[in-house]
């Protein structure tokens, strides 16, 4: 008997909001003694795709919440976090941090070691001497802002109630942004030509602006979407790059329960990174599961970088 509980607050389209799915997921899933345990699926819900979570056990939106912090308090302290503010260090500093995660992963325990290999790569170096990162990185130091930094903040400073006003509650963006985003979300898409005032010097940015469970659970998505090295450049899981600027990110979504090993590899699945390409058509897509794709542009703004929200791509 299976039983599910329905993260009424995620829209999939959301770049954010699909992470955070994801996180929700893993993070269930290292909670529990069985890999099999939680998986997730989509449905259409008030005008959205929206995730449900799939146990073994019953569920209610207060266990889920107390078993997730449960699970994210232990990564207080977790090295993994600890490679630097940015994730594109010099190759010594990486090399050292990769090290000691291969030899985390052989007590068992392969966190780190995903996360070593979602931030970034030895392989092929940079000119500047420091190693090439994920394409997930929106940040790295210009106006004081650091994307491995700002995750540290969000590990420390997320409480229950933001995991539950995430997933079960519409988003309100009614916790304070200064400090505390990861500029997964469009509406981190703040520049100045876009908005009446300067945000720089905006004080609601000291109250308002971020969902904190959303980013917090969407760092946990990480794992699932690894760098690897081509001839070329560092790639990720789900992307696509066209020359110095143009990079998409696209991804699935799927109406059939899945588990975490399934996800992965439809993720980077060839398939559907191909959907919307005139010169490479793909069908059976549909009886795989998949239902929607969805397609964001990374847009480079300064030394900044934002994403739109997806859009969704036809597909046979």
């Amino acid at each position: 008997m299976t039983h599910e509980l329905l993260l009424a607050g995620i829209d999939g389209a959301n770049p954010l909001g699909f992470l955070a799915a994801l996180g929700t997921l893993r993070t269930a899933v290292r909670s529990a003694e069985n890999a099999t345990a939680f998986r997730l699926r989509w449905i259409e819900h008030a005008n959205a795709w929206r995730p449900v979570l799939i146990a073994t056990s019953p569920l209610d939106p207060d266990t889920l919440v107390t078993r997730l912090q449960a699970q994210l308090a232990r990564s207080a302290d977790d090295p993994a976090f600890a490679l630097g503010d940015d994730p594109s260090v010099p190759l010594d500093d990486y090399r050292r941090y990769a090290r000691r995660a291969a030899a985390a992963a052989l007590t068992g325990d392969r966190a780190w070691a995903d996360f070593a290999a979602a931030f970034a790569s030895e392989v092929p170096l940079n000119d500047d001497g420091r190693v090439p990162d994920t394409a997930l990185r929106t940040m790295s130091g210009a106006g004081h802002q650091h994307f491995i930094k700002f995750m540290r903040n969000f590990i420390d400073q997320t409480q229950p109630r933001h995991l539950h006003k995430t997933l079960f509650e519409e988003w309100r963006y009614d916790d304070p942004v200064q400090n505390m985003t990861l500029r997964w979300d469009p509406s981190d898409d703040s520049r100045y030509a876009l908005r009446w005032s300067d945000p720089s010097g905006d004080p609601e940015r000291r109250q308002t602006g971020s969902m904190w469970g959303a980013n917090r659970l969407a760092i946990e998505a990480l794992p699932l979407m690894p760098t690897l090295p081509t001839r070329r450049r560092l790639e990720t899981a789900g992307f696509h790059t066209e020359g110095a600027r143009k990079t998409h990110w696209t991804w699935p979504i799927w109406n059939v329960a899945a588990g975490l090993d399934t996800i992965r590899s439809l993720l980077d699945m060839t398939d559907v990174q191909r959907c919307g390409r005139t010169d490479a058509p793909v069908r059976g897509l549909r009886a795989r599961g998949i239902v929607e794709i969805y397609r964001s542009r990374r847009v480079t703004t300064g030394k900044f970088r934002n994403f739109t929200m997806g859009m969704p791509i036809p597909f046979a």
